[in-house]
């Protein structure tokens, strides 16, 4: 009786929300269910089949793309909102009362929480690196803290990146565990062995640690020449999404859902449909430009974008430290701004002034403005590249809509 008045006060409260342009109502609306019943989460998740997904970065991609392979089996609760704490989930399986699978992302810190109550059957691992360490700490304590809870979770599946050794030394030894080559191309916190804090050696994708034998795992899952292989199964991935990265993403995605009983055929086909991901990578038309829009947020995701930038005509950076964010900005000294290429940049957003010293150190000429709307329209027409992080993001997507809303 109690989760179901939770239920009830939990939809009607993320309604209101909605209806008043407060927000996704995903936050309030869970939040105020579990404040009636602490447990509504795992009254909500009991006999559905869960997938968590957690890692600093790529959590929300995975999440998406696992989503929309599972919905061609059926209806699938997704907080696909980002809303990734304990209130998200119970909002996401609210939504979908009628779905038997749930794909959850899960922020890092919030696992515990999450799994204990949620008794997930897929566990995926994407990576572990610095982020936001003013609210969070160490990767070392993060990684210690998310091996406990997979310890704990004895029957659940862990799909983890053997790319990355601090995943490996998480989920190495774990009785359910599928490797997969979900590469990376950040390796700073992963320059000595996590496990005896020795130097790893690296041979082009291999990696070793000498002293205590910690090594990169024989993936059961791999791309070669963008054919996912797995499970005795070779499969071409078509991702409208870009960048390489987006293709280990989507391989992440099919071996979850192979762990789940999809063919690889079947989520190969899934994925070729989906363009964009809570709006990052969407094209905007906005005036003479056309924008897309990149969300990075730490040394590891900008890695990963910079390959991008040199098809763009001009260059949007914005940067907040919110709460969301991070207050701490000392991270963009770990990103090589010198590799930006030559192109008309604009710098905004409420922390823009920290990252125009990064670029005036990396000798990369640039506009500094506040209001990132501003800094598009000191960029010439053609293909403009927006690069944000967290509500610098948000919040120029929801200024680019109300322009383009008549």
């Amino acid at each position: 009786m109690r989760t179901r008045f939770a239920a009830g006060a939990g939809r009607v409260a993320g309604n209101l929300s909605r209806r008043l342009g407060l927000g996704e109502g995903a936050i309030i609306g869970g939040r105020l269910a579990l404040a009636v019943d602490r447990r509504a989460l795992a009254h909500l998740a009991a006999g559905r089949r869960v997938v968590l997904v957690t890692g600093t970065n790529g959590k929300t991609t995975v999440a998406h793309l696992l989503a929309a392979i599972l919905r061609t089996a059926g209806p699938v609760a997704h907080n696909d909102t980002g809303a990734n704490m304990a209130d998200g989930a119970v909002a996401a399986l609210l939504a979908r009362p009628d779905a038997g699978v749930a794909v959850l992302e899960v922020d890092e810190l919030h696992l515990a929480n999450v799994a204990g109550q949620v008794r997930p059957e897929v566990v995926v691992l994407l990576n572990l690196t610095r982020d936001q360490l003013d609210r969070s700490t160490e990767v070392a304590a993060v990684a210690a803290a998310i091996r406990g809870v997979l310890q704990d979770q004895l029957f659940a599946t862990v799909l983890a990146n053997g790319d990355d050794p601090v995943v490996v030394a998480v989920a190495d030894g774990l009785p359910r565990v599928q490797w997969v080559a979900a590469g990376g191309n950040w390796v700073g916190d992963a320059a000595l062995c996590p496990r005896c804090g020795r130097p790893v050696h690296r041979a082009g994708i291999l990696w070793d640690c000498s002293s205590c034998g910690l090594r990169r795992p024989e993936p059961d899952w791999q791309l070669a020449d963008g054919v996912a292989r797995g499970a005795g199964s070779a499969t071409p991935l078509t991702v409208q999404l870009p960048g390489e990265y987006n293709l280990r993403n989507a391989l992440t995605a099919v071996a979850a859902a192979a762990i789940l009983g999809v063919p690889s055929d079947r989520a190969g086909a899934a994925l070729a449909e989906v363009r964009s991901v809570a709006h990052r990578y969407a094209v905007v038309e906005h005036g003479a430009q056309q924008v897309t829009l990149l969300l990075a947020k730490n040394p590891a995701g900008w890695r990963e974008v910079l390959p991008l930038l040199p098809k763009a005509d001009g260059l949007l950076l914005a940067l907040n430290a919110r709460e969301a964010d991070g207050r701490d900005t000392s991270w963009l000294w770990d990103i090589p701004f010198e590799q930006l290429p030559a192109r008309p940049t604009a710098v905004a957003g409420e922390a823009a002034a920290d990252l125009a010293l990064r670029l005036a150190y990396a000798q990369t000429a640039h506009l500094l403005v506040h209001d990132p709307l501003q800094g598009l329209r000191l960029l010439p027409p053609g293909k403009i590249t927006v690069v944000a992080n967290y509500t610098a993001f948000s919040g120029l997507w929801h200024s680019l809509e109300r322009r383009d809303t008549p």
